[in-house]
């Protein structure tokens, strides 16, 4: 089936140059460029194609020859590769609409099955599993048939190239023989060789690319220079005997605070009582006035009173 035929091939290439690019993105990370963001992703995509384009050729060579048992044509890396770029520039943005539309729709419906007056009393964590459940469930599905889709379409590539193949008439062991040979070439001294020389390139490109290659402490360390000092052993017998002389004397001090603040109390409650005796014996009670000067006084109001009538009639 196309989708079988695509997945075979898309798969094997795809696991067949993911070391060499994890090796790019290293070495990217290492001249502080993101590989996921703007320029590195456009660099990563450019060094990518060469990538790609080996990768195809040997997974499609193996899938023709193992499985059909046809010879892929000269060059068919390249041709699938163009033609896998032109169907993924088309199909993607397409699918990162679907997608995105099938979420919030999905979403909006959750949102709407949740609120039911039946669904109030369940609990935050029952809701939010619910919620991602439903919506994620849907969205999961839609991945799926959009991936099913790209590999189909990926698959009446390929197709159309196993029809335009001629047959490999040779027996098994001689088409085990040519698949090994598309793998590891006859000249083996020069790839070992071309293989070291990468990797000392590589090696070389790190360190010359990388900040720092030891490690060290950050220029805004506040505590730069100083060294800490190592703390004594814990003694057991000196800790408990320390402590114990600590709450003799926190018990001592309690006490003296307790007799200072009861002799003060006591100042106080003498002093009071001495006010008060002083104040008594000053203040003039009013039964010692004698009844004679009450009556004198009246008798001395009333002359007056008499004395003023007669000078008004005078």
């Amino acid at each position: 089936s196309p989708v079988k035929l695509g997945f075979s091939v898309a798969w094997a290439a795809f696991w067949t140059g993911v070391p060499i690019k994890i090796v790019l993105v290293l070495l990217l990370l290492a001249m502080g460029v993101h590989p996921w963001e703007m320029p590195g992703l456009a660099v990563l995509l450019l060094l990518s194609i060469p990538i790609d384009i080996w990768a195809l050729g040997v997974t499609a060579k193996t899938v023709f020859l193992d499985r059909l048992r046809v010879k892929a044509p000269d060059g068919i890396g390249l041709t699938l590769w163009w033609q896998v770029a032109l169907l993924s520039a088309v199909y993607v943005p397409i699918a990162y609409v679907i997608q995105t539309q099938t979420v919030a729709i999905a979403k909006s419906i959750t949102t709407s099955i949740l609120s039911i007056s039946l669904l109030h009393g369940l609990p935050i964590a029952e809701k939010i599993s619910i919620e991602l459940v439903l919506w994620g469930s849907v969205a999961t599905v839609m991945a799926i048939i959009l991936v099913l889709g790209w590999l189909f379409l990926f698959g009446k590539i390929v197709h159309k190239q196993v029809l335009s193949s001629p047959p490999a008439d040779a027996p098994y062991p001689a088409l085990v023989r040519q698949w090994d040979l598309m793998r590891v070439p006859a000249d083996q001294p020069l790839l070992l060789a071309a293989f070291t020389a990468t990797g000392v390139v590589l090696v070389l490109l790190f360190w010359a690319f990388m900040p720092v290659t030891t490690p060290h402490p950050h220029e805004e360390y506040k505590n730069k220079g100083q060294v800490a000092k190592a703390q004594p052993p814990l003694r057991p017998a000196e800790a408990l005997h320390k402590t114990e002389r600590v709450i003799a004397q926190a018990e001592a001090a309690v006490q003296t605070l307790e007799a200072k603040a009861q002799g003060e109390k006591k100042e106080t409650k003498d002093g009071k009582d001495k006010d008060k005796g002083a104040g008594s014996a000053k203040e003039p009670s009013p039964k010692a006035v004698p009844a004679k000067a009450v009556k004198k006084e009246m008798a001395t109001e009333s002359h007056e009173h008499e004395h003023a009538a007669d000078g008004h009639q005078h």
